[in-house]
């Protein structure tokens, strides 16, 4: 070929992957918005509207995420709950840092083989819909715990919202109505005859008024009531009768029982930042700050954002975290987690130092860290339908919270009477040791099922400090991609400059250990870069959104720089 033709030829071939570098380039700008006096940021428009107006009316942060709260249970039935739990991560002002455990609990009547066949075989999909797929739920303890200990305005006051919401109704939006039109059959399945809640004539459609009566009722016995206006009354009732119903094993001990945990947060270091994030029984923060130690020593900005060298690093960083996470994370209240020992920064060291960026590592040869506790085997993953929003006042209060039904509507179970789904938790769990659950992934003894048992999370709510002020507050749904959700966003800010819209809009990958494959968005991974880290030995495979990230970033100015996530209907509002 003469040496003209091949400089074309050659300008051809390259010319496509230029192209789509530009596409998903970090460098094209996102739309910042920005916010002098506070933000609220939420998978729906209607809740991050609630919380603002509670912050216009003098309420703090956690006053607004309890109103938020309770509007998601309303307006996001799919993973906004009630009937479920969650995590939350705050920060004053001055600086001071808690967390809050309302994660569900396994029943007290639960055993470690409820899920197994009288030959000890999993029993599909009977941990996942149902009414024994129920933990009990932590998520309105949580918000009494929390409003008791940070809260300003009166209880009654930041109900009201949500009860509003549900009586006169909202307008569903196009990616709700599609939900709504496809889980139908379940809903009818699962339920007791006659029952009508998410139910219509024909399809919904988008701007369909969603009224919520029943609903409306249980939300007014919180505001009256408080804690008994759930666990007690005629709502308990209500839920007891549904375990009747479905042989369901929640009893009036167990919500009577529930108590939700103020835990210490697991706080780190990363390139001058200082991360807090959820200890245990969530998975996220001792992984989040893993992954963020283990590449701390690299310098990902000259790598450049999802290059070879950079998605290379990434996944070798969580090839060797997710090894760990299956073999030592679970209740910290039933099983010693070796939280210091797999944050030691010799030992992290120690975990990368046979990494190459000539080749890939293969899963086979990568095992738990070594820590002279017996090896449990692969917790369970959580279903990606979770849901977590942002939120700082006025004065510079912040709260992260990620919340949870588990699967999309949860056991897609109603609660007959009171209006709200269930969960479907204790999936979390592992049902058998060695046996793959729905997703593919075997379990292990350290998420086994116990009576009072919190089922493990990746959920990651996480707060970032920069010289001792306020930096992020960062959250997203996602289950097994929580963790590497968060540390990428983490990283777009700190790493590669990026504004907190750019940094959620950046195209995504995830790696879990197993399956051994390298799992990307589209718009995060062009053709030529996909084609050299196959080269290395990575399989690699495009998949839909990884999660919907909600967050807010304090600017050097001192202003509120919002992020949405477009992956869904997320919304952020602020003043």
């Amino acid at each position: 070929m003469k040496p003209y033709k091949l400089k074309y030829y050659l300008l051809a071939l390259l010319l496509p992957a230029l192209l789509i570098s530009f596409v998903v380039s970090p460098n094209n700008q996102s739309k910042e918005i920005e916010f002098k006096n506070g933000a609220v940021v939420t998978a729906h428009g209607e809740a991050s509207k609630v919380g603002l107006a509670i912050l216009k009316d003098g309420g703090n942060a956690v006053d607004a995420a309890v109103a938020v709260q309770f509007a998601l249970t309303v307006v996001y039935p799919n993973a906004g709950n009630i009937g479920g739990g969650g995590f939350m991560v705050y920060r004053s002002a001055k600086g001071e840092v808690n967390a809050l455990d309302f994660r569900e609990t396994a029943p007290a009547a639960a055993s470690k083989d409820m899920y197994l066949d009288a030959q000890g075989n999993v029993i599909q999909n009977l941990s996942i819909y149902g009414h024994l797929s129920a933990g009990v739920p932590g998520s309105v303890d949580g918000m009494i715990k929390a409003h008791a200990k940070y809260g300003k305005l009166k209880w009654a006051v930041l109900l009201e919202p949500a009860i509003q919401l549900a009586r006169k109704g909202f307008k569903i939006t196009s990616m709700q109505a599609r939900e709504m039109n496809k889980h139908r059959s379940d809903f009818i399945k699962y339920n007791q005859p006659g029952h009508n809640y998410l139910l219509k004539e024909g399809d919904w459609q988008e701007g369909d008024l969603l009224v919520q009566e029943d609903l409306a009722k249980t939300l007014e016995l919180i505001r009256d009531k408080g804690r008994a206006g759930f666990y007690e009354g005629i709502t308990a009732e209500n839920i007891i009768k549904e375990m009747q119903f479905g042989k369901g094993l929640i009893s009036r001990e167990d919500l009577k029982n529930y108590k939700s945990i103020w835990r210490k947060p697991i706080t780190g270091q990363y390139r001058g930042c200082k991360v807090i994030s959820m200890p245990p029984p969530s998975s996220g923060g001792v992984c989040l700050l893993q992954l963020l130690k283990m590449v701390e020593p690299y310098d990902l900005k000259n790598m450049g954002w999802n290059s070879v060298k950079s998605i290379q690093l990434i996944t070798e960083a969580e090839r060797r975290v997710y090894a760990d996470r299956s073999a030592y994370l679970g209740d910290p209240d039933f099983y010693k987690v070796p939280v210091e020992e797999m944050l030691d920064k010799t030992y992290l060291k120690n975990r990368m130092a046979d990494f190459s960026f000539e080749k890939a590592t293969p899963s086979s040869m990568v095992k738990p860290g070594n820590f002279g506790i017996p090896n449990k085997g692969m917790p369970k993953k959580e279903s990606e339908q979770t849901t977590h929003f942002s939120i700082v006042d006025k004065e510079g209060n912040a709260v992260a919270i990620t919340t949870t039904l588990n699967n999309s509507y949860g056991s897609h179970v109603f609660v007959q009477g009171s209006g709200f789904l269930l969960n479907d938790e204790m999936d979390d769990f592992s049902a058998k040791p060695g046996v793959p659950n729905l997703y593919g992934v075997t379990g292990g003894e350290a998420n086994s099922i116990q009576p009072g048992k919190r089922m493990l999370s990746s959920m990651t709510p996480t707060i970032v400090e920069k010289d001792g002020h306020l930096f992020m507050v960062v959250g997203t749904p996602g289950g097994s991609t929580i963790i590497t959700t968060v540390f990428q966003t983490i990283i777009n800010v700190v790493d590669y400059n990026m504004g907190m819209q750019q940094a959620i809009d950046a195209g995504r990958v995830h790696f879990q250990w197993l399956p051994d494959v390298v799992q990307y968005e589209e718009i995060g991974v062009d053709s030529t870069t996909n084609f050299q880290l196959k080269q290395k030995g990575y399989a690699t495979e495009v998949r839909n959104g990884i999660g919907r990230t909600d967050a807010i970033l304090r600017t050097p100015s001192g202003l509120y720089q919002t992020g949405a996530d477009k992956r869904g209907d997320d919304n952020a509002q602020g003043w």
